[in-house]
């Protein structure tokens, strides 16, 4: 249950997210990869590969399509936009006057269904969003955590802060790159063959290089991750999990652009195809994750026989969740951080819990369980996956809207050109860190939420806050984290405001304080 995504974590992730995964098609709250994943305890260490939101907070990163070849008028407004129709007689010196009132009339369709769409959007989180909890105190570091805890806690933000904003502002460049000059089309401009081979080739060649270029921070990052104790990994696996997450998410890309691309070359009217797709695609991913992609990352093993087992299974009976199994997780072979989450939904739901937490005593093993039955009684997941995938949707709207004067800029016509891949992969780059703010903001409230759970299931507030105070300690949390870094970075609670709220929960309900 730990609070954000730790900054150093940050700076790693930050260094995937030109070439993430297909959740970047839309972004929803951070319950999880894809939509997939909610998770209860963190270790501020989103490791290479979870799909899933940790309790570090999840990461999405941003992509979509490309184009295809149409005309080149330079006109501004609408017309602009008429340039990526595709289709007979589309864009053929500049278009007749008809064709150009169609397409004005095809970019104010989609505009409304932009309003439409985000209006939809934002009500369902608005209204699945737990806003008003519970009233508590002001967080107090000092009152239960140690000079020495607190002094080594702001040493490891510290270290991790600079890797952190530097990740981030390679983000941007190289979304600006790509996005305002003509630099990704010229790349790809270079590669030959059929226009799907290109599309492929230009995800791969655009996402290797932009790895090449964050690779110094990620071994930055791992090095104090291993200074700290928190990474057990040598460099063998480390790299051959970084290269795996790699590919899973440029596999996914690859399948994102050629189905837009596609669609881009057979319909005028594109984006209704496509938002359809996203929104179809979100759900997918999000579904089979556990089953799919989890298992290439981490071995996972029902949790032996035993009163702990026996304890967790009548908890959730006890509270009327549907738990067939508890499954553990081998995550010990790269972090000493403690964690458990929820992926899947329907038929995939999982509760998984980290191996390492298995040390901690079992009252305190409970109650981040319980948390986790928190979001799965209250359907998180699949909250998180509709909403995901309706921002995924409006995503692909947004791109049709917007990729017109992007167009002139990088030296395409249109998003069925196979040199749009870059310009594509830039812009929901910069769709996703906009957006993140208010993912971080929806996820916040759920996770208090479920910790409002976990402590009525439980009406256990003291062992509420001796577990949190283990996590923090154990995964060297942010006790204070600034107002920037706590907007950009935290998908939960800090650990001092969630032993706030177990205080004020205990005065609520005439439990002794802690």
């Amino acid at each position: 249950m730990s609070e954000r995504r730790d900054t150093g974590e940050a700076a790693q992730e930050a260094g995937e997210e030109v070439g993430g995964s297909v959740t970047a098609l839309g972004s929803g709250p951070r319950t999880g990869g894809a939509g997939s994943g909610v998770s209860v305890n963190g270790d501020g260490q989103e490791r290479p590969g979870d799909g899933r939101s940790d309790e570090g907070g999840g990461s999405t990163s941003g992509q979509e399509a490309s184009g295809q070849a149409g005309s080149g008028s330079g006109a501004s407004g609408p017309e602009a936009f008429g340039q990526e129709a595709s289709g007979p007689g589309a864009g053929r010196g500049g278009g007749s006057r008809g064709g150009e009132a169609g397409e004005r009339r095809r970019w104010r369709q989609a505009g409304v269904a932009a309003v439409l769409l985000g209006l939809v959007t934002v009500a369902v989180a608005a209204f699945s969003t737990p806003w008003h909890l519970i009233a508590s105190g002001p967080p107090d570091p000092a009152r239960d955590f140690t000079a020495a805890q607190i002094a080594r806690s702001e040493a490891f933000d510290a270290a991790t802060t600079l890797p952190s904003y530097l990740a981030l502002a390679i983000s941007l460049v190289i979304a600006g790159l790509l996005v305002a000059t003509p630099v990704g089309a010229k790349l790809v401009a270079w590669l030959r063959g059929p226009w799907w081979a290109r599309v492929i080739l230009g995800v791969v060649v655009i996402t290797a290089l932009i790895q090449l270029v964050k690779l110094p921070l990620a071994i930055w990052v791992e090095t104090l991750l291993r200074d700290y104790g928190l990474s057990t990994q040598q460099w063998g696996p480390w790299a051959a999990d970084r290269l795996k997450n790699i590919g899973v998410e440029a596999a996914l890309l690859c399948l994102t652009l050629l189905v837009l691309v596609a669609l881009a070359r057979r319909f005028r009217r594109w984006w209704i195809p496509a938002a359809a797709g996203a929104f179809a695609l979100t759900i997918v991913v999000s579904f089979v994750y556990p089953v799919v992609f989890a298992p290439l990352f981490n071995d996972f093993t029902p949790m032996r026989q035993g009163p702990l087992r026996t304890s967790l299974l009548a908890m959730a009976e006890r509270d009327g969740v549907p738990v067939e199994d508890v499954l553990v997780a081998d995550a010990s072979r790269r972090t000493t951080a403690l964690n458990a989450y929820v992926s899947g939904f329907g038929a995939t739901r999982r509760i998984v819990v980290y191996d390492t937490l298995l040390k901690a005593p079992q009252p305190q093993i409970e109650l981040v369980v319980a948390h986790e039955l928190g979001h799965a009684k209250r359907d998180d997941v699949l909250y998180g996956t509709f909403i995901g995938a309706l921002s995924a949707a409006l995503g692909a709207i947004l791109l049709f809207l917007i990729f017109g004067p992007v167009s002139r800029r990088v030296g395409v016509t249109s998003i069925g050109d196979p040199r749009a891949v870059g310009a594509i992969m830039g812009l929901m780059t910069i769709g996703s860190l906009i957006m993140s703010p208010a993912e971080n903001l929806v996820t916040r409230h759920i996770e208090a939420r479920a910790d409002l759970h976990a402590l009525d299931l439980t009406q256990d507030p003291a062992t509420f806050i001796e577990m949190q105070k283990h996590l923090a300690v154990t995964n060297i949390s942010d006790l204070s984290p600034d107002a920037v870094e706590y907007v950009l970075y935290a998908s939960h609670p800090s650990s001092p405001e969630r032993i706030a709220m177990a205080r004020a929960w205990a005065e609520l309900n005439g439990v002794p304080v802690p």
